[in-house]
């Protein structure tokens, strides 16, 4: 059945988006609304670079990205790397395309410290960490904080370790400009939360 597939990237596109609703997590935080709206920011990013980007192989790349979560956190941009490379095989699709989206995939983790080369590796890295950012990744933030019984103050060491350090991070102008923008969502909702914290510690 993959075979007819062969030159027909759209169609892989199609089939790759209904294997990863049916293999990712039900996972709030990593889970397909996350992969879905890294999908829809890779490309938003893709539309305004001047670079000329292969949209496919960066879309393809954003909707496997964290498709190795299946098994665990740890490791997982390598594990869902292995799996895309899997999958595609399976549907003949070149191999020096393939190659695109596992570079891709490889190096978008913040975690992993691979850094990207290429441009679609480069615009997954920061859709990725634009949904850790604004309203959504203080969602985002919490929710993976009940998962993981994870207190509020280790929750807010989670955003001055590591969420507060994204915009740094950002490889092309359209994600730092992003970046910047949702970085102060979430500055103004930690001063708030931190005044509150203080007064409520006063009083005790």
């Amino acid at each position: 059945m993959l075979e007819v597939l062969v030159g027909e990237g759209s169609v892989v596109v199609e089939l790759i988006e209904k294997l990863v609703r049916m293999l990712v997590p039900d996972d709030v935080a990593h889970g397909i609304g996350h992969v879905m709206r890294v999908r829809d920011l890779a490309l938003e990013i893709a539309s305004m670079v001047e670079e000329p980007v292969d949209r496919e192989v960066l879309e393809l790349a954003a909707l496997l990205h964290d498709v190795g979560r299946l098994y665990s956190d740890e490791g997982h941009a390598k594990r869902s790397a292995e799996i895309a490379r899997i999958l595609l095989e399976l549907a003949n699709y070149p191999k020096d395309r393939i190659d695109r989206v596992v570079e891709a995939i490889e190096s978008h983790s913040f975690s992993e410290g691979k850094e990207p080369r290429t441009i679609e590796a480069k615009i997954l890295s920061d859709a990725d960490k634009l949904d850790a950012l604004g309203a959504i990744g203080i969602a985002r933030v919490f929710s993976h904080s009940c998962v993981k019984s994870r207190s509020l103050e280790d929750s807010l060491k989670h955003f001055h370790d590591k969420i507060l350090q994204l915009p740094k991070m950002m490889f092309t102008e359209p994600g730092k400009r992003m970046a910047i923008k949702r970085i102060e969502i979430i500055e103004r909702f930690l001063a708030e939360l931190e005044q509150e914290l203080e007064v409520s510690r006063t009083r005790g």
